[in-house]
């Protein structure tokens, strides 16, 4: 990998990245709401784009809801058909961070931060248990790779070493997401809200809504000189690996109304033109 970590405080990570050659090339794996322990997620697609961030020296940044963690008998919305098999003895808690760790061994050194998510929040507050926090220790012990655990929300600030002397730096402001989505605006009517508060991140990723869109915002500029110029600030909403649509013959998610969801993640890739660093967001399926 071509890039080193270097956690500022619980809420913002530097990633310091070697930009050197003019061929310079660095992915990043932008994912969300992977409900790992849930029957109908995609394992498969999972471990594909796992062995893709190996394959390419990625790094991956999740944003929360990497559990499901419903299936528990204190839960309401528990159904044990929605449990793997995996899950199915032992106690449960205890089972959602052993499997994970075995899953997630192979790939802890590209990981750049496992961030929470409602349902790990939702365990905290009935549970005064952090699975997150469990995890990421659970990673560290077996494979001695420093894993960090984020927050609901924080900042990724990607430091590009271009010379000697010279540095460029690019900020991602991740947040696990709020709301429903709306069934017509998928959550995209919140970028205009995010946008203005928001005014120092380069992108700002989030998940919760099981949607998957980009959309990017074009903003006037004033430099420190007086120069006028333009950036564009990217929002990136990440899907799930969970299909809870399926054939849409019942279920919670059929009986709601609930739409078939884009399944997978986003790619973020960093390259060099000339001197400058840019960017680029693709769907990871």
């Amino acid at each position: 990998m071509n890039f080193s970590l270097d956690p500022v405080s619980r809420t913002v990570m530097n990633v310091h990245i070697d930009a050197h050659s003019p061929k310079f090339e660095q992915w990043f794996l932008l994912s969300s709401d992977r409900h790992h322990d849930n029957a109908h997620t995609d394992w498969d697609l999972e471990k594909k784009h796992l062995d893709q961030c190996v394959e390419r020296g990625a790094g991956i940044i999740d944003v929360g809801d990497l559990f499901c963690a419903m299936q528990g008998k204190w839960d309401k919305r528990a159904d044990r058909s929605a449990l793997r098999e995996e899950y199915q003895y032992g106690q449960y808690l205890d089972r959602l961070v052993e499997v994970a760790t075995d899953f997630y061994s192979p790939y802890a050194r590209q990981f750049v931060l496992i961030g929470r998510g409602n349902h790990e929040t939702a365990i905290c507050k009935r549970h005064e248990t952090d699975l997150t926090e469990r995890l990421t220790q659970a990673l560290k012990t077996t494979t001695g790779e420093q894993v960090h655990a984020g927050g609901y929300g924080g900042w990724v600030r990607f430091i590009f070493k271009r010379t000697n002397t010279s540095k460029i730096r690019i900020n991602l402001k991740y947040f696990h997401g709020s709301g429903g989505g709306g069934p017509v605006t998928r959550g995209v009517i919140q970028t205009n809200r995010m946008s203005v508060f928001l005014p120092d991140a380069h992108l700002v990723v989030s998940g919760h809504t099981h949607d998957q869109w980009q959309v990017p915002i074009a903003r006037e500029r004033l430099a420190n000189n007086g120069e006028v110029f333009m950036d564009e600030q990217t929002h990136v909403r990440c899907g799930t690996y969970k299909d809870e649509y399926g054939d849409g013959f019942g279920g919670w998610h059929i009986e709601r109304g609930g739409p078939p969801k884009p399944i997978g993640a986003q790619w973020l890739r960093f390259y060099r033109e000339g001197t400058n660093i840019k960017y680029q967001v693709v769907r990871a399926d």
